[in-house]
């Protein structure tokens, strides 16, 4: 089991900054990929970005490439994802998951575990 809990979500203003942070427990995670996913009001559920937690490799969704960076601390067992020049259709629950096959997929349901997720609002 891996517990997962988000942080760092709030009100931002277009073009400002927010890092989310994931913090893990419970398990090494070791050879699984860490997902950032978000679900804007009305949508489905949408891959982010993620990071092989061993080598450091990432991938990111189209919609917020070089916009947000996903990196991850071995030592605090935490994950992070920093989110630049935000727009308005950046709104959206933001959760993180871990898939423990380590494919690294853009499909949410290869991802067994689950935070809680943390309100994102960016204001125009």
């Amino acid at each position: 089991q891996v517990q997962l809990v988000e942080s760092g979500g709030g009100l931002v203003q277009a073009g400002g900054s927010l890092r989310l942070s994931c913090a893990a427990s419970g398990q090494n995670l070791r050879g699984y990929v860490m997902g950032w996913f978000r679900q804007r009001p009305g949508k489905e559920r949408e891959f982010v970005s993620a990071i092989n937690w061993s080598g450091g490799g990432t991938d990111y969704a189209a919609s917020i490439k070089g916009r947000f960076t996903t990196s991850r601390d071995i030592a605090k067992n935490t994950v992070y994802l920093q989110m630049n020049s935000l727009k308005p259709e950046d709104t959206a629950v933001y959760s993180c998951a871990v898939d423990i096959e380590g494919k690294g997929t853009v499909d949410a349901r290869a991802y067994v575990y689950w935070g809680q997720g943390t309100q994102v609002t960016v204001s125009s």
